[in-house]
């Protein structure tokens, strides 16, 4: 990823732990369903996928013969990736191919890009989720430190949750599977994913359904993400967003570049994982 300098805001921590909050000024107490991005937040089954996505696309537009340096190309999707994480996978391709048609060629339709991406991607994760369904892999080294916790925190409390990612809905349906985080979510009911007519879903749609369907008001939704998209359309709707910070590849401690752009997006809270899910839940319920 590239590098976000300097911090924007300094919160103050919760005693003895590493939950930062950035917005004190957040209702407490009114939480009744809770929303989570998959990958990253939850899952580490897609750990390293931008070490796919950005090498094919700099390879695409290298075989363009534009002069451009690697590095300089580098930038360039790296920049575009990072920007549109948590949209639909399909948004990426789609600025792919506007930086195909930009330097005068005629691209393929993004969803052919999209295809070869998700191609390459299977052959880094298919033993990951093979070894999970064979049980040969065990879910809890798959999942975000302290993921199932969180889940079990508000699942006692009877909040609703639902899981709304960009990643193809078949792939969010089987690897939540494998993970076991279904029975949170009314047996993956309240599971959705991207859609080749991708104009149909997005988080924020996800969003304005449940607070309609439930005649809710924003403090009445948390949403726990790792991505710029679903803290910034939580904020829109005056709910409580909570940034989870994850180094995805170390599992442990704060990724500062997550950090910092979370907190442009306008998170309310920043924590690295879940394994303090206990002491974030007490707070958000204003129990402590």
């Amino acid at each position: 990823m590239t590098e976000t300098t300097g911090s924007p805001v300094k919160g103050t921590f919760l005693p003895g732990t590493q939950i930062e909050i950035i917005n004190p000024d957040i209702v407490r107490g009114q939480i009744q369903f809770a929303l989570f991005d998959f990958d990253g937040t939850l899952s580490l089954i897609r750990e390293g996928w931008q070490q796919v996505m950005i090498p094919m696309m700099v390879e695409i537009l290298k075989d363009l013969n534009t002069g451009e340096s690697d590095e300089e190309l580098n930038t360039i999707v790296t920049d575009f990736v990072t920007r549109l994480t948590g949209k639909q996978t399909i948004y990426q391709m789609i600025e792919l191919a506007e930086e195909i048609k930009k330097r005068g060629h005629e691209p393929k339709e993004p969803l052919e890009y999209k295809h070869q991406y998700l191609d390459l991607l299977w052959t880094q994760i298919k033993d990951r989720v093979h070894g999970l369904e064979s049980g040969e892999l065990q879910p809890l080294d798959w999942v975000v430190p302290g993921a199932m916790d969180i889940v079990r925190e508000l699942h006692e409390r009877d909040i609703t949750m639902y899981l709304a990612s960009g990643t193809d809905r078949p792939y969010v349906m089987n690897e939540s599977g494998v993970l076991g985080l279904h029975p949170y979510f009314g047996d993956s009911e309240r599971i959705y994913g991207a859609l080749d007519d991708y104009k149909s879903f997005s988080k924020r749609m996800i969003i304005q359904k449940i607070l309609k369907d439930n005649d809710l008001s924003g403090p009445g939704l948390v949403t726990f993400g790792d991505g710029y998209v679903e803290i910034e359309d939580t904020k829109t709707v005056g709910g409580i967003a909570v940034g989870v910070a994850t180094n995805e590849a170390e599992r442990v401690g704060i990724d500062e570049w997550k950090r910092n752009r979370l907190i442009q997006a306008g998170a309310d809270i920043i924590m690295p994982d879940f394994r303090e899910a206990k002491e974030v839940v007490a707070y958000l319920f204003n129990e402590s």
